[in-house]
């Protein structure tokens, strides 16, 4: 059977001395905050507005990821809740965009040794194999005088 893409859900776990299924309520994007709490150790609050930046999710050695754009901070992240905040700068609620079927994106990596499944959005601005813009469009050339 093959490893599947890790999602927040399946990735950010209750502690051993809780039921597996104690943070079954939680949405995937807050589970990274009551993880994070556990293992620091420390109150953490996730912010409680959004902001209008938009993030693209992308497949980082078979891991969902959203990086924050104002300290560079990472976490795992799902489609099935297409939100992203910093657990670091602690930066708002962002809107995720994820390809219109993840799952159809995660087969297309199953051939690939886990290490090696890596996927970027096509029109995310930060994707190293970004398609080229498309040039201006030629005007009429000059005509001889």
């Amino acid at each position: 059977m093959p490893i599947p893409v890790v999602r927040a859900e399946t990735y950010y776990l209750p502690p051993p001395r809780e039921p597996a299924n104690a943070w079954d309520d939680v949405p995937a994007a807050e589970r990274v905050w009551k993880w994070m709490e556990y293992r620091t150790s420390r109150r953490l609050v996730p912010p409680e507005g959004t902001v209008e930046d938009v993030y693209f999710a992308r497949i980082n050695q078979n891991r969902w990821l959203a990086d924050c754009s104002s300290c560079g901070s990472a976490a795992i992240v799902s489609p099935t809740d297409p939100r992203f905040a910093c657990t670091e700068c602690q930066w708002g609620w962002c809107t995720l965009v994820f390809p219109a079927d993840p799952a159809a994106v995660e087969a297309s990596l199953m051939a690939l040794k886990p290490g090696l499944r890596n996927w970027w959005n096509d029109d995310d601005p930060n994707n190293p194999n970004r398609p080229p813009d498309p040039g201006p469009e030629p005007g009429p050339e000059d005509e001889p005088a």
